[in-house]
């Protein structure tokens, strides 16, 4: 497979601005650097109801708390809270916690230490700094072969913690938006070839790079009578990147990763019109409302990254690749992408 990668630079910048991964597996930036892509192994569970769901989850978290040592990633969302219900008393949960000196952020730590109080954990919070970033994420690229999603710093970090305090075992909820239909935007009405491509970019790269190309080979295969059927693309690229991401961390600091809903796949067809009503990842709810009865779920927000209060004063790209000023306009996930990528470049020189 390796012997048979191409080096297309241009390609693979491209594709990373606008899906942040290569998702073309025989491409790759360099003749000498070679990227790594997560793949599935195994048999999916099938799941048709909520019953289902719960059942698996419980059956895999117990499976990877066998030995003692494993620790959960704790959000404020509901997806790791479900989980945290099947650890065992005692068990570890690390939340992470972005820090900006001076200006106030998203910040999941109550939210966390309320389920962790509830399911009888020890919470202890694992603090993110800018400084992270430019430490971590040079390393997290080289062991990769490509640049990285800005969550790879948070989780990688969280991992070596989570070694030093002995833990050989990182559980995350990931993979529950994907599998379940928890992103509402991308639900919220159907989507035209044309129409999905430009929601779906992150980054266009014409914006950004002076010799670029269109990768839209990922979205026709999810074409029918030109439309997109969004569950089978996230079920496959959004899947394959986000995964990729969490592998990459996990691997690199050297913990074991455990990902139960990335276990299992919906069987029955996703209830579009049940997410266009305010229900996004139903299954996932009543799992939810089953195991925190008279608990109010509470609002889905990303992993917390500030990145437009941490690369507000970064001035853009200066490799000869970029167009100059190019970022000037963009929101700081989008920012991150290009210093990722200008950064990746410059090590590739190095």
């Amino acid at each position: 497979m390796n012997e048979k990668m191409k080096v297309d630079k241009t390609y693979c910048m491209s594709s990373f601005l606008m899906y942040r991964t290569i998702v073309g597996h025989d491409r790759k930036f360099s003749e000498n650097t070679i990227p790594s892509f997560y793949e599935a192994t195994g048999s999916l569970e099938p799941i048709r109801n909520s019953g289902e769901l719960e059942r698996s989850l419980r059956r895999s978290v117990e499976q990877a708390c066998q030995g003692g040592r494993a620790a959960i990633a704790l959000s404020g969302g509901i997806d790791s809270a479900v989980l945290a219900r099947f650890m065992p008393c005692g068990s570890v949960a690390y939340t992470f916690k972005c820090v900006v000196p001076g200006k106030e952020v998203t910040d999941e730590t109550p939210q966390a230490a309320r389920y962790a109080e509830l399911c009888g954990l020890e919470h202890r919070v694992v603090e993110i700094y800018w400084d992270d970033f430019e430490r971590y994420a040079p390393v997290l690229m080289r062991h990769k072969g490509a640049p990285i999603h800005s969550i790879e710093v948070q989780i990688y970090k969280a991992a070596l913690q989570a070694l030093a305090d002995g833990m050989d075992t990182f559980i995350f909820g990931e993979t529950a938006d994907i599998n379940y239909g928890g992103f509402t935007g991308l639900y919220s009405r159907d989507w035209t070839f044309g129409e999905f491509a430009d929601r779906y970019a992150y980054i266009k790269p014409y914006h950004v790079l002076k010799e670029y190309e269109m990768v839209t080979e990922p979205l026709k295969a999810f074409e029918k009578d030109g439309m997109i059927d969004v569950h089978e693309f996230c079920r496959s690229i959004f899947l394959q990147e986000a995964m990729g991401s969490y592998t990459d961390a996990c691997e690199c600091a050297g913990i074991r990763l455990s990902t139960p809903y990335a276990q299992t796949r919906l069987s029955v067809p996703l209830d579009i019109e049940r997410i266009r009503r305010g229900e996004n990842k139903y299954l996932v709810r009543e799992v939810f409302n089953r195991l925190y009865p008279g608990l109010e779920v509470p609002p889905k927000t990303p992993m917390p990254r500030p990145m437009n209060e941490w690369l507000s004063g970064w001035d853009g790209p200066r490799r000869s690749e970029f167009w100059p000023r190019c970022t000037a306009h963009m929101d700081g996930d989008q920012r991150w992408l290009v210093w990722g990528l200008e950064k990746f470049l410059n090590m590739l020189e190095e």
